[in-house]
């Protein structure tokens, strides 16, 4: 049997129908982990939807908790010889609340239907959809050559959109049975719909409330305006000293001290645009001198997310006696994550705002980024390219944020994703949604990338790689974390 044949079982799954009504009693689950009352279903889905799934397979599945986690995991591995490579994938198969409301009539959250070559179902994207694609491939690989050619584990978490919690501890405490080669999994959308891309990393996340509380209530603007202070107006000065009026960062230690060499390479390629589906970019704001692809993917951005002063819904003659906003930065490698709060501590003391509060929003994530010029990237790449016969777009980091710190900083691996979504998917909205190309595209490269993996040591010979590949020299890779000097 042959890679191709390996990559035409897996097209016959999309075209016989067979992988989307697999899928469809993965989505039929209401996995949200944002309601507590949803905790039955999460056990649920790793026991009857994803266990099944992966024992089929040949794969070994036990059930992992840890005290800091409300959510269980699910690890499974299928090992098939000492000396072989081995990749570790990832998926998480909880979801964000469905909003069932507010969907196309028709369409429900918890219903896998398919409606103008797109099928519809909350989580078909994020992550369901995009873990059982990949469970999907290994099958074809199986299937077709009896083997995998290298060792496979598995790790499905059931609290991504809560915010992870007992990640980091579990592989921690598990970090032996989680070691790995690299971890090959698929999160987040592509460049664009019809460009297969691969990132790398993702950007590091610091969201913080500031806060003025100047007095208990408010006071008659009439009798009292020009006398009190305004917390509205002190906090709107207070933020336009963190940012310009163009949305350029003004807090050094929030900018990068440059863009390194191989990331600007990856990046001279890309272009940013959100098709049809997405806003309008606006071509002045953010830092001047880079181009789209280093504002989103090579620097660092800040948003206010929210804000209000007083009573928005019902204003009254009366000076505030509050004023609050919600703010995020996201950061590249470069940027020291324990520096940010203290850092802005000093910005708004050297600027007169010691009136300010600061106040963190659930910690930080730390941002990582993987050498997009590492062999393994390259090999992914070429393997890609094989597939499809098209150059894939290779990202250093997502410019959102996933729990990658996590696998690149306590597990030290590797991180390679391999999206299968787009950047109009309506991700954590009403009618999120996966274009049936972009699914049997997905399947059909990680086929070949599976395929290819198992005859890694027939590279040796020069077919992708130029020298023996780095799981054969056990040299360690360039990943760089928000805490690493190195770039």
């Amino acid at each position: 049997m042959t890679r191709e044949s390996a990559i035409h079982y897996a097209e016959d799954l999309v075209d016989s129908g067979t992988f989307k009504t697999g899928l469809a009693r993965l989505i039929a689950m209401p996995t949200e982990s944002q309601n507590p009352g949803r905790s039955e279903v999460l056990e649920e889905y790793l026991a009857n939807g994803i266990r099944p799934m992966l024992e089929e397979l040949g794969f070994t599945c036990t059930r992992l908790t840890h005290p800091s986690a409300e959510a269980p995991f699910l690890f499974a591995e299928r090992i098939e010889g000492d000396q072989l490579p081995t990749i570790l994938g990832y998926g998480h198969g909880d979801v964000v609340r469905g909003l069932d409301a507010s969907w196309t009539p028709g369409l429900s959250p918890w219903v896998l239907t398919e409606v103008d070559e797109k099928c519809y179902g909350r989580g078909v994207v994020d992550n369901k959809g995009q873990h059982a694609i990949n469970i999907a491939a290994l099958k074809s690989v199986l299937e077709t050559r009896g083997k995998l050619g290298f060792n496979a584990k598995f790790l499905i978490e059931m609290g991504e959109e809560v915010g992870s919690p007992g990640l980091r501890e579990l592989c921690a405490q598990h970090r032996s049975l989680f070691m790995a080669d690299a971890l090959i999994a698929s999160d987040g959308p592509r460049l664009a719909r019809e460009l297969p891309t691969l990132f790398l990393g993702t950007r590091g996340a610091a969201t913080f409330d500031l806060t003025i509380d100047a007095r208990s209530g408010g006071h008659h603007s009439g009798n009292w305006g020009g006398l009190l202070s305004d917390p509205a107006i002190q906090l709107a000065h207070a933020i336009s000293t963190i940012v310009s009026p163009t949305g350029r960062i003004l807090i050094d230690a929030w900018v990068p001290r440059d863009i390194p060499a191989s990331v600007r390479r990856a990046l001279s390629e890309c272009v940013v645009d959100g098709g049809s589906d997405g806003p309008s970019i606006d071509p002045d704001w953010g830092e001047p001198g880079l181009s789209r692809a280093e504002q989103v993917f090579g620097w660092c951005s800040f948003d206010v997310l929210a804000m209000e002063a007083g009573d928005p819904a019902t204003p009254v003659n009366a000076v505030p006696p509050r004023a609050w906003a919600r703010c995020q930065l996201r950061f590249v490698v470069g940027i020291n994550p324990d520096d940010i709060m203290p850092a802005l501590r000093r910005h708004l003391d050297r600027h007169g705002f010691n009136m300010v509060a600061v106040t963190d929003v659930d910690g930080i994530s730390h941002a990582t980024r993987l050498d997009p010029e590492d062999e393994w990237v390259q090999f992914t790449a070429r393997s890609i390219e094989r597939t499809s016969q098209r150059k894939p777009v290779i990202l250093p980091n997502l410019g959102g944020t996933l729990p990658n710190d996590i696998f690149a900083e306590v597990l030290g691996l590797r991180t390679i994703w391999v999206p299968h979504s787009y950047p109009g998917c309506s991700q954590h909205g009403p009618d999120e949604h996966l274009p049936l190309d972009i699914l049997r595209d997905g399947l059909r490269l990680m086929t070949g990338i599976y395929w290819d993996l198992g005859e890694m040591r027939d590279a040796i010979r020069g077919d992708v790689f130029e020298e023996p590949p780095v799981f054969l020299r056990a040299e360690k890779p360039t990943v760089s974390c928000s805490h690493s000097p190195n770039y």
